[in-house]
């Protein structure tokens, strides 16, 4: 009966012949059901499921076919393709109406049993298509995911490899992992580093589910397997396709993490990272989740496929040890997975989701590209122009990108837990006939006998008639046809109509168009800035930033007009104009209209050599309003002036001029020299300042003769049009000068026309003169070199590298992401370019007049191969959450980082000052509403027994956590001046809100310690007056005393005992493991770094003052170094400065952190007024805000490390020496961690009982902490000489000694034969003694016996010591 049944199973025939008949039977049974039960509903309708058995191919067919049947409406089953043995590949979708196709529900997608004889992942899913399906309508969780989501489920890729596979087969020794052509489908996918290509013949299951990845644009996906339990996430093989061990990172690490986390940590056994699995019981998986090339590596996989050619995100889930374990097992299993499951499909709804259409009819656009800047990842659009974009909570700039459309950007886009962000793109049509392209040439730089020039920097030149540059991605213009559009109405406009033309120009044009502003005048008009360029809300990589300023003086009114001309000019004509368009293509143009509009409202039109409008509302001129560097500028800083420098330090302009009037000249810098005199001072670019004057001045046929006013200068000559501008007219505190010196931009002044305020007749001959001479100079930004300094090692661009040009004594640094322009005129030139922690690297660059000259620079970090890879010894593991942060801290450090999340954690503020028991409250109240992250304890009492509260907030608050830097913060020891005290409880308050919400601010909580003590001197604060800006009420505690000179360590120097606020504090400070802290205080607006003390030298002093001017940098006005107080005199430079310098004494707390502390900290002032009005404290916050939370990020920054033995046991109080100063301990784990300026630093590590180490460290301004290992060698020197050395001669000394002791030892045992007849001629005279024996009696009992066995030959010894007693 076997063999029969045998044959009958091997004869094709009759097996589909069995098929057919089991097929019909089951059609029947099911219709027959279905007649017998028409009131039935499916959920009941369906067998229940038993979990004891495992579906062969037929049953599985049967079962599926089933269930589609049975839940038409939300159902349906198809075949993706066939298996090389020709059974189908079924897919059953679910979702609401499963037959349409429709957009609005992401897609996501479930593949099991890849490998045929890992079957778990097979029936699991089964039984997930029927627990969806029958508790649709049932559970709410279910009917919403169903409703709202698209999901399809293939329960088998690899039905033939099933078929072959046998139960209880735990390790695929009986085979069916492959396919029937013995192929392993999770090999034979495209790979990215080693060029797999799918064979059809062999691998018809690949390719059937290739197109379905390619059709589908699925978003989120899980390839489910068999022989452990973890998930695995991309990559699955890196370049090198090493083994095991190589972390390879995608550019979505962090979200494939998350969606590993997901699926594990609802996994019982497998989010304990302990699968236990008896063929590799050592096996540990960290939370249960793993990068699959670091796990072991797979080339050609199937999730690798999905996401860089599929928009889909897949990671792999290995669900038993067992591949295929009893039936009995899988009750088990589904009960393990079944929560997992689905929350791994809820996540498909995380991130952005929304539409790209067409700007002019609506129409979906497909295949649009989705970038999110700094995640090198992209993804297209789906046929109805629908998108879904997975992120992480966080702020993002998304932008919409299509061949043949203008890109539009979305900046600040906030993505919040939970439900997807939606946001639509509307994409804006260009001309796409091509005309006009320019050239590329590529030079290799030929080799040199120079060892210090080098060969590997790569040079591109690009030229063309009529622009330097083309940006790839911008679509070609096509030749004028016609003439440009100019503009039709000319007339001058006041503020009101200024805003509304810029507005409407930025509403009309969204995509080349952005409006913003810099700050207020002192009247509050804002100073409006209109960028054009074809992105125009971000800086690009590789394109320049060019800025026109006008009206500074207010009476000046040309070159306002011109701008609001070139605005609608450039608008107008671009993507129909050749030069306008690749002008906007290639450069991001700034364009203020007005820098003075107070002074604008105030002039009078008619006015030819007048001043009503000149100056500010202050009447103060603002092109002398600059810090200059040959003079003092000593009124005040205006709004205006302030506005302006943030601007130019936020953004890496390249090139500028200021419109002014009054003349016709380009004038160029400097414009003042050391003796103030009107004489010839030249900048060390003067030939590149000459070149781009001339090419403004020669488009303005008028300017270029040099004889600009006639009528009214009839002396007045410039040559060819420009001017030095110290040659011209001595202008100290000019804005041109400033620029150049501090900044990378080039700035020149160009005065536009004779009369300062024309009639509006005038404007359209003004036009017409300068039309051409503007678009001119924004072409001179695309002169000398420009290109990337990158890492060598990883392609990262270096921000803040220094690029030199020989014989130039002017640098310029690199932008956020390392690329860099060098404005340069024709020449040859030696061009090197550095970075904290790199070596050097110098090359050569030929610059034309007509181009620019692409050089790359490809930067080795010191102390690493060629390669770029670390040098030997230990090195520290890095996790990806390490580099996430890291990352973080790179973000926050450089460019709009730290401005961008302050802009995404605004909060609801209600600011006052606080007395005590307010304060006490509010601090309570912060620890009953975040337990979680904080904890209050007291530091002592006052004099009065108000409490000195400390607030740590953590996300570990109670827990010690050597690792993580500690930071301080503390105001009110002066207790009149309270405004410290406010900005700290709201920066508490604005921490803990923000904690889980903002991802930035979480992640600082979590990897810092702060803690705040608000009041130090709770006394003083209340006895202080509100609106007292100079009075000292308060300032001392109750018994009379400042408190910031009451802090000396040493008793020899305290007079009196410290005053319990004092020891408070003292006890805070000396409780080690701080790393930096900051004290706020007022009556000033700069930041102090110590000493207080009158000391010669100061050691770290570059690290104390850099820290100082980080907080100072990011204060809008502190960094001006112009207090404005009248209790300072002139300039502070940068806004900081040694406290001695500005009010030495003795016994300050900042001293006592140092001395005894081992802890930096730096006192901020933060305004004039020690106790300023209420209604102040708002705009006090906001200027402090971002300063504050800059030493949050700096905190993490310098070097950090552990000290161990080479056991790896950690050593506790181990000293590190830094630069050979300043030292820091080791705390609990062997950790440190030091604050150092940026740039090389040596390090040396002592402890008793062993070697000194000695490191050299780079510390980066924009990098978190280097980490490093130190280990200890035993000491091998024993009083300075070798250990060898002291022990062979401690072992010849040890034998001399045994020698002398039995040289000794001989002469002693003759000389007792002697002691014998001393003995007994002392029996005979013992008469003769009794006195003397008497008087020794006196004595010890030693001294008797001593003398009583004396031998009658004393020596002078004994002799003497008988004449004492």
């Amino acid at each position: 009966m076997v063999h029969a049944w045998q044959h009958f199973l091997t004869t094709p025939k009759l097996r589909v012949s069995l098929f057919v008949s089991l097929f019909f039977l089951l059609v029947s049974l099911g219709d027959a059901r279905t007649r017998r039960k028409r009131s039935v509903t499916p959920s009941t309708e369906e067998i229940v499921e038993t979990y004891s058995k495992y579906y062969n191919y037929v049953e599985l067919t049967g079962r599926l076919q089933s269930l589609a049947r049975s839940y038409p409406h939300i159902a349906a089953l198809s075949s993706v393709g066939q298996s090389a043995e020709g059974r189908e590949l079924w897919v059953m979708r679910i979702t609401k109406d499963p037959n349409a196709d429709a957009p609005g529900r992401p897609k996501c997608k479930y593949v099991g049993n890849m490998h045929g004889d890992e079957t778990v992942s097979r029936q699991v899913l089964v039984y997930l298509v029927e627990y969806l399906l029958t508790q649709f309508g049932e559970e709410p969780r279910i009917t919403e995911l169903v409703d709202t989501t698209d999901i399809y489920i293939m329960p088998s890729m690899n039905p033939d490899g099933f078929e072959k596979s046998k139960e209880g087969d735990c390790s695929g020794e009986n085979g069916g992992r492959n396919n029937a052509k013995d192929m392993d489908l999770n090999r034979s996918f495209p790979d990215q580093y080693d060029g797999t290509t799918t064979n059809p013949d062999k691998t018809p299951e690949v390719m059937a589910v290739i197109r379905w990845i390619l059709e589908k644009k699925f978003v989120l996906s899980g390839n489910l397997h068999g022989g452990t339990v973890v998930a695995s996430y991309p990559f699955d093989d890196s370049a090198s396709h090493q083994r095991q061990g190589h972390y390879s990172q995608s550019a979505d690490d962090s979200l494939f993490r998350h969606l590993a986390l997901v699926y594990s940590q609802h996994h019982d056994v497998m989010k304990t990272g302990q699968p236990n699995c008896p063929d590799a019981m050592d096996e540990t998986f960290k939370d249960g989740i793993t990068n699959g090339a670091q796990w072991y590596d797979v080339p050609g996989g199937m999730q690798d496929y999905n996401y860089l050619y599929g928009n889909c995100l897949e990671i792999t889930m290995e669900l038993s040890c067992c591949k295929y374990p009893p039936a009995s097992e899988l009750q088990k299993e589904w009960d393990l997975n079944r929560e997992s499951l689905l929350a791994y499909i809820e996540q498909v709804h995380i991130g952005v989701h929304g539409y790209v259409k067409e700007a002019v009819n609506g129409t979906a656009l497909p295949n649009v590209s989705i970038v999110v800047e700094s995640i090198r990842h992209n993804l297209t659009t789906g046929k109805y122009g629908e998108y879904y974009r997975l992120l992480l909570p966080g702020t993002y700039n998304i932008t919409a990108v299509a061949s043949g459309y203008t890109p539009m950007t979305v900046q600040g886009v906030q993505v919040m837990e939970g439900k997807a962000t939606e946001l639509n793109f509307t994409l804006a049509s260009v001309v796409r006939e091509a005309a006009g392209s320019p050239t590329t040439t590529t030079s290799s730089i030929t080799s040199t006998k120079d060892p210090e020039i080098s060969t590997t920097a790569t040079t591109t030149t690009f030229t063309n008639s009529s622009t330097s540059t083309q940006n790839n991605n911008s679509p070609p213009v096509k030749p004028n046809e016609k003439e440009p559009i100019q503009p039709m109405e000319f007339r001058h406009h006041n503020f009101a109509d200024m805003e509304l033309f810029l507005r409407k120009y930025s509403s009309e044009f969204p995509s080349i168009a952005h409006l913003y502003t810099v700050g207020r005048s002192v009247e509050e008009h804002e100073l409006y800035v209109m960028v054009i360029s074809d992105n125009p809300t971000v800086h690009e990589h590789g394109e320049p930033e060019f800025k026109y300023i006008a009206n500074m003086h207010g009476n000046e009114v040309v070159g306002r007009e011109l701008m609001l001309n070139l605005i609608e000019y450039l608008c107008h004509n671009y993507g129909t104009d050749q030069e306008v368009t690749q002008l906007v293509n290639n450069t991001r143009i700034h364009i203020m209209p007005s820098m003075n509009p107070d002074g604008y409202e105030v002039a009078n039109e008619g006015e030819v050599k007048g001043y009503r409008g000149r100056n500010n509302s202050n009447n103060f001129d603002l092109n002398r309003n600059f810090p200059d560097q040959f003079v003092t500028i000593t009124e005040p800083r205006q709004p205006e002036t302030i506005a302006v420098m943030n601007w130019l330090k936020s953004i890496p302009f390249v090139l500028s001029a200021n419109l002014h009037g009054g003349s016709l000249v380009v004038n160029y810098p400097y414009d003042d020299d050391k003796k103030g005199r009107s004489e010839l001072s030249l900048s060390p670019d003067d030939k590149v300042f000459q070149q781009v004057s001339r090419a403004y001045s020669q488009e303005n046929p008028v300017m270029h003769t040099g004889h600009p006013c006639e009528d009214l200068y009839p002396d007045e000559y410039f040559k060819d049009g420009i001017t030095n501008g110290a040659n011209w007219y001595n202008v100290p505190g000019g804005m041109q000068d400033w620029n150049y010196l501090n900044t990378n931009c080039f700035e020149v002044t160009i005065e536009l026309g004779c009369v300062k305020y024309p009639m509006a007749k005038e404007l359209p001959k003004y036009w017409e003169q300068n039309r051409q001479a503007l678009l001119q100079f924004i072409h001179q930004v695309h002169i000398g070199v420009k290109g990337t300094v990158s890492d060598i090692s990883d392609g990262e661009g270096i921000p803040n590298a220094t690029i030199s040009v020989e014989d130039i004594d002017h640098n310029i640094s690199t932008a956020r992401t390392g690329d860099y322009w060098r404005l340069l005129a024709p020449g040859t030139y030696y061009i090197t370019a550095s970075a904290h922690g790199y070596k050097s690297l110098r090359t050569y660059a030929s610059v034309s007049g007509d181009g620019v000259e692409v050089v790359d620079f490809r930067l080795t970090r010191i102390h690493s191969d060629p390669n770029g890879h670390p040098s030997e010894g230990p090195q520290p593991t890095q996790n990806p959450s390490e580099k996430e942060f890291q990352s973080l801290i790179k973000d926050l450090s450089l460019g709009q980082g730290l401005e961008r999340l302050m802009m995404s954690t605004a909060t609801e503020s209600r600011f006052r000052y606080r007395r005590y028991k307010e304060l006490s409250a509010f601090m309570r109240g912060l620890t009953l509403n975040f337990p979680k992250i904080t904890s209050l304890q007291s530091l002592g009492q006052s004099i009065e027994f108000r409490t000195i509260w400390a607030l740590e907030i953590s996300n570990r608050p109670t827990e010690s956590e050597p690792s993580e830097p500690k930071l301080r913060f503390v105001a009110g020891i002066h207790g009149n001046a309270p405004v410290g005290t406010e900005l700290l409880l709201e920066f508490a308050a604005f921490l803990c809100i923000n904690y889980g919400k903002n991802p930035a601010i979480t992640r600082l909580i979590n990897e810092t310690r702060i803690v705040i003590v608000p009041s130090i001197n709770p006394d003083g604060r209340e006895l202080a007056i509100e609106k007292q800006c100079t009075s000292t009420q308060g300032l001392s505690n109750a018994h009379g005393k400042d408190l910031d000179t009451d802090f000396f360590g040493n008793a020899s120097q305290r007079v009196v005992e410290a005053q319990p606020e004092t020891r408070a504090m003292m006890d805070l400070i000396l409780d080690k493991g701080y790393t930096l802290s900051v004290a706020l205080d007022g009556g000033s607006l700069v930041a102090t770094y110590p000493y207080d003390k009158p000391v010669q030298t100061v050691e770290n002093e570059g690290t104390l003052k850099y820290l100082a001017s980080v907080y100072a940098n990011n204060h809008p006005k502190m960094h001006l170094g112009d207090t404005g107080c009248s209790n300072n005199v002139g300039n502070i430079p940068d806004g900081v400065m040694r406290a001695a310098e500005r009010q030495s004494h003795m016994g300050s707390m900042k001293d006592f952190s140092m001395d005894f502390g081992h802890c930096p900290e730096i006192t901020v002032y933060t305004g004039c007024c020690f106790y300023p009005p209420a209604e102040q404290l708002a705009t006090l916050w906001a200027e402090n805000k971002k300063a504050l939370v800059s030493m949050l990020v700096e905190v993490h920054k310098g070097v950090r490390g552990v000290v161990r033995d080479r056991s790896g046991k950690p050593i506790v109080g181990a000293i590190i020496v830094l630069n050979g100063g300043v030292r820091v301990f080791t705390q609990e784990g062997g950790y440190f961690h030091a604050l150092l300026a940026p740039g090389n630093h040596n390090i040396e590590a002592v402890a008793d009982g062993y070697q000194q180490q000695r490191q050299e460290v780079v510390v980066s301004s924009y990098e978190a902490a280097s980490s490093i290992i130190i280990e200890f060698d035993m000491d091998n020197n024993i009083f300075g000489l070798p250990r060898q050395f002291v022990v062979a001669s401690a072992a010849a000394s040890m034998t001399a000694l045994v020698v002398t002791a039995c040289i000794i030892w001989c002469v002693c045992a003759a000389k007792s034969n002697r002691q014998k007849d001393g003995f007994h001629r002392l029996r005979q005279h013992r008469d003769d003694y009794e006195d003397e024996i008497r008087l020794t009696s006196m004595g010890s009992k030693k001294s008797l016996l001593a003398h009583e066995f004396q031998d009658e030959s004393e020596s002078d010894e004994e002799t003497l010591y008988a004449n004492k007693i």
